[in-house]
């Protein structure tokens, strides 16, 4: 029986031979989304963060299978087209927090997980919910635009 989700609204099937695969394979593999990044294949660093839900999950140990029924977001289902950035994805930009980049899928997806369930975040609620590693060490920048996001999310409801 094959596994139905939906991957950055549109809907998507995978085989029964895939369900017990990781669902990192499944988007980087065979649907090229490449975007979502490999990293420890253990769930630590979160280079494979997507949006499950809108829940952040950890794509290396999340097995096919569990997505059926499922709307999955990437990063490149983020924004609704190039002129149109999710809030995180313009404060990522504006405060200049990729280095080397490879993470950043995985973090911008983190932060919007935070910002759907804590639209108005502390230092400790970013600290607490944005446990992808980075390398780079961007952290700070990290914070400061997770916070701009909110704000600007805050005040476009206004």
């Amino acid at each position: 029986m094959p596994i139905e989700f939906t991957l950055n609204r549109q809907s998507a099937v995978a085989t029964d031979d895939q369900a017990e695969m990781p669902l990192l394979w499944l988007l980087r593999e065979d649907l090229r989304l490449k975007g979502t990044k490999f990293g420890c294949g253990i769930g630590q660093c979160g280079a494979c963060t997507v949006l499950a839900n809108g829940s952040a999950v950890r794509s290396c140990v999340m097995r096919v299978a569990d997505a059926k029924g499922l709307s999955i977001v990437t990063i490149e289902g983020l924004a609704r087209d190039e002129q149109h950035l999710h809030p995180v994805q313009q404060a990522w930009i504006e405060t200049d927090v990729p280095q080397c980049g490879y993470c950043q899928g995985g973090q911008i997806l983190s932060a919007v997980a935070l910002l759907d369930r804590t639209p108005n975040p502390t230092d400790a609620d970013i600290d607490a919910a944005m446990t992808n590693i980075c390398r780079c060490g961007s952290y700070v920048r990290i914070r400061k635009a997770v916070k701009m996001a909110a704000l600007r999310s805050k005040t476009s409801q206004l």
